[in-house]
């Protein structure tokens, strides 16, 4: 007589197995394009330039999940029910590097950046469960607080439009454009006494830009978003769990119905092609940017062994030292072939672990037919064409939700600190999300500053994690007991 198969280890019907593992794609894919989307288009790459990130990135959220599934080696995955793609904490760093150097040399030191974190994340993947007792609720709230208002700005600004370039709130006025010029054009004939025109002169912008906070862009927002409450609010199972993604439908075929969106992209894209290492950027290793990206992955990587240690319980399979060591360390992995195949981090997406709990299906092969969806879907360039031709109004209505989602997390671990009888927890969560908005709210504050170390401190979200963690050591100090810091990294589904 044959022991009768764990849950997590069941091969269910290829039928059902394709229709489950669809829905697991479905889950994520909001939140696994829109980081391509927006660190592309502030590195400003060319449409095609995007289009490849977002099928780099579906190719390795594929590939990754796959190992993390099934399991490769005594070394890498967990084999349980999960889903990996790019960790949103990632993301304002990210935006920090593509804003002091755009194109593809800003690219290369993103992705130089991401290959170092990954290889030292596979290296110390050991040693982070060990760190739990650094990370209580009152650091991890804070700093997936400070994620969530970080990334806010982006969101806004594809509502609205961007602080510079052709949708910035102000442009020259051309009267004032056509003094210039022909203050130049007489500066520079023959004969003339008019001194020339100092170099990096320029007419600052004073004329609304008709292109900023156009009405028709804001109520396509506001209907993505009013959608997005509607479904969530009167749906019921799978379809609220998408609600996100019906919410960008929904804007997207307005926008086209409206003449705001065309498929031209979409008709050139080639229908099938391979996704290649370095084919964007060549990586380029600066030390503290490395750094900077390691923080940030040590936090993410928290935040999994809770979602590992509380997945173990929904599936009735232990999860141990090694188990969970494998577990962060196809984290690290994720994020070494991200940089390769020029995306980004990766990490265990943990709203399908809570799809998980929705169906009750427990088996890691609907995840593993969920990569290689995700792979399929990644080496479809019409499908990353199709994404990249969204209009950033579309996106900035799903881009409130999905983003006020990561800081209402934060609000949520932070509800369970203890206020009341511990002074110090309020001190520690005001001054360090005081500090995580320097970066945002006075970005030349390290103007004065030696240079070398502006990549270190013009992440808020890096300088609110180092002072919330600082600052619970000196007043807390770091307690053995970690199942606090295990239950907050549960809630942390702010990927």
């Amino acid at each position: 007589m044959n022991p009768p198969v764990h849950p997590v280890d069941e091969h269910l019907p290829l039928g059902r197995l394709t229709a489950l593992g669809l829905q697991h794609v479905l889950v994520m894919y909001a939140g696994a394009v829109a980081v391509p989307l927006i660190v592309g288009r502030a590195l400003n790459l060319t449409p095609d330039q995007v289009a490849k990130l977002i099928s780099a990135d579906l190719f390795v959220c594929g590939l990754v999940t796959l190992i993390q599934a099934l399991g490769a080696s005594r070394w890498f995955g967990i084999q349980l029910p999960v889903m990996m793609g790019v960790t949103f904490a990632s993301v304002a760093p990210m935006v920090s590097m593509a804003q002091t150097t755009g194109g593809t040399a800003g690219a290369g030191l993103i992705f130089g950046s991401v290959i170092g974190a990954g290889v030292i994340s596979i290296l110390i993947a050991p040693l982070v469960s060990r760190m739990l007792r650094f990370f209580p609720p009152v650091v991890t709230g804070t700093i997936i607080a400070v994620i969530g208002i970080s990334l806010m700005r982006v969101g806004i600004n594809w509502i609205f439009g961007n602080p510079v370039g052709p949708t910035a709130p102000s442009v020259p006025n051309p009267e004032h454009l056509k003094w210039l010029a022909d203050a130049q054009a007489a500066a520079g004939a023959p004969g003339s006494s008019l001194p020339p025109v100092p170099k990096g002169f320029a007419v600052v912008p004073t004329v609304p830009n008709p292109k900023y906070a156009d009405l028709t862009g804001v109520g396509i927002s506001a209907l993505v978003l009013l959608s997005i409450l509607l479904i969530a609010k009167f749906a019921k199972g799978f379809i609220a769990n998408i609600s996100v993604l019906l919410g960008i439908v929904i804007g997207a075929v307005v926008a086209v119905g409206m003449g705001l969106m065309n498929f031209d992209k979409v008709a050139k894209a080639q229908w099938f092609d391979l996704v290649l290492p370095f084919e964007i950027a060549s990586p380029v290793f600066d030390p503290i940017l490395i750094l900077t990206m390691t923080l940030v992955m040590i936090v993410v990587m928290i935040e999994s062994t809770g979602m590992f240690l509380a997945l173990g319980e929904m599936t009735d399979r232990k999860v141990d030292q090694a188990a969970l060591t494998r577990g962060l360390r196809t984290d690290g992995l994720g994020t070494l072939l991200g940089g390769i195949f020029n995306t980004f981090p990766y990490t265990s997406f943990s709203q399908n672990v809570g799809l998980v709990a929705v169906t009750g299906v427990k088996s890691r092969f609907v995840c593993v037919a969920g990569g290689v969806i995700l792979i399929v879907l990644g080496v479809l360039p019409k499908m990353a064409a199709l994404v990249e031709s969204l209009p950033t109004m579309v996106l900035g209505g799903a881009g409130l939700v999905m983003f006020g989602m990561v800081a209402a997390t934060g609000i949520r671990i932070l509800g369970g600190v203890d206020f009341k009888t511990n002074r110090f927890n309020a001190m520690i969560v005001a001054v360090s999300i005081g500090v995580g908005m320097v970066p945002l709210i006075a970005p030349n504050f390290r103007q004065w500053m030696p240079h070398a170390i502006h990549p270190l401190i013009e992440s808020g979200i890096l300088l609110a994690s180092i002072t919330a963690v600082a600052l619970n050591v000196f007043f807390n100090g770091a307690s053995r007991d970690t199942s606090a810091a295990v239950n907050a990294a549960r809630q942390a589904d702010a990927h």
